[in-house]
């Protein structure tokens, strides 16, 4: 059994209920049903640290959710194994939208995957809670209204780290 980062399961515990609340709100869960679909690199370089854990922590929020919350809310999670490839990430998202009833994507490392499915999560009018692409188009010239880009993205990631070295007194830069 791989551990399960306790960040990761806070962050998807609360897209799934943010999930739930605007679902349930707006009476969109078509077959009474919450459908939450974990996408991530379940055999490649990020398995292990998105993966199958990722899947797990995602079914043990929803299950703590319910426990703590009491509610009568049926909710499913399931997940695939994007490849890092954006077309099959793309080709997923729309089976889950269309086909599979899934009203929500969450995790999809890889910021060429996080795009192609915010997109078809906007054009679908569905959510993704984005906790692993970490490309800042996705709260900039990519944003739309149904993609939450809850984790870091590269500008915070090379403006935080730049300003914190020349701080210190760093002057040269190596790449």
């Amino acid at each position: 059994m791989r551990k399960i980062s306790g960040n990761f399961k806070t962050s998807l515990l609360a897209g799934a209920i943010a999930a739930m609340a605007a679902l349930s709100a707006q009476a969109q869960i078509s077959d009474g049903m919450v459908k939450i679909g974990v996408m991530n690199d379940m055999s490649g370089l990020y398995a292990d640290i998105t993966g199958p854990g990722s899947l797990v922590a995602a079914r043990l929020a929803v299950e703590d959710y319910i426990k703590a919350s009491g509610s009568k809310l049926k909710v499913e999670v399931v997940g695939a194994d994007h490849q890092n490839k954006p077309d099959v990430g793309s080709n997923i998202a729309r089976q889950w939208f269309d086909t599979d009833k899934v009203d929500m994507i969450a995790d999809v490392p890889t910021s060429s995957v996080g795009l192609a499915v915010a997109k078809i999560a906007s054009d679908k009018g569905k959510l993704m809670v984005n906790s692993g692409s970490a490309t800042a188009d996705l709260s900039g010239k990519a944003c739309n209204a149904n993609t939450i880009h809850w984790a870091y993205d590269t500008w915070m990631l090379a403006n935080g780290t730049g300003k914190a070295i020349v701080k210190s007194g760093g002057t040269t830069w190596f790449f």
